[in-house]
């Protein structure tokens, strides 16, 4: 008997969370992925990177447009990162919500910050399918 209610408790919650995760899916068809990626210059400092991690992850609470965030570091076992160390995921809602971002002061500010610290920086922007 309390097999069978187990099991009613699974399809009930099966049922309900399913449209949830389909909305989810469906939301994130369209929107705009901006995705940098860093290799920092042999002298940088690790404390040096560290504030320019903060600085990047405090870029969602200055600009309202920025509606995801993530980012973390190269953990990849084939070493064909080419460097790159970092890889920072912003997403915005459409364009205009890019449009806003690239030229905000707390972006250009963020951009300043980093001149000179890269060996390299790669972007790339797409809209998710």
């Amino acid at each position: 008997m309390h097999s069978l209610k187990y099991i009613c408790l699974l399809l009930l919650t099966g049922t309900l969370l399913t449209p949830i995760a389909t909305a989810q899916a469906k939301a994130k068809k369209g929107v705009y992925r901006h995705v940098v990626l860093f290799g920092f210059n042999d002298d940088i400092s690790d404390e040096q990177i560290k504030e320019i991690e903060d600085a990047f992850t405090k870029l969602p609470s200055q600009i309202d447009t920025i509606i995801d965030f993530e980012f973390g570091t190269n953990v990849s076992p084939e070493n064909i990162n080419d460097g790159l160390t970092h890889c920072f995921f912003v997403t915005f809602k459409n364009k205009a919500g890019l449009e806003v971002y690239l030229p905000h002061p707390a972006h250009t500010k963020f951009v300043e910050l980093v001149k000179g610290k890269l060996a390299k920086v790669v972007v790339v922007d797409y809209v998710s399918k």
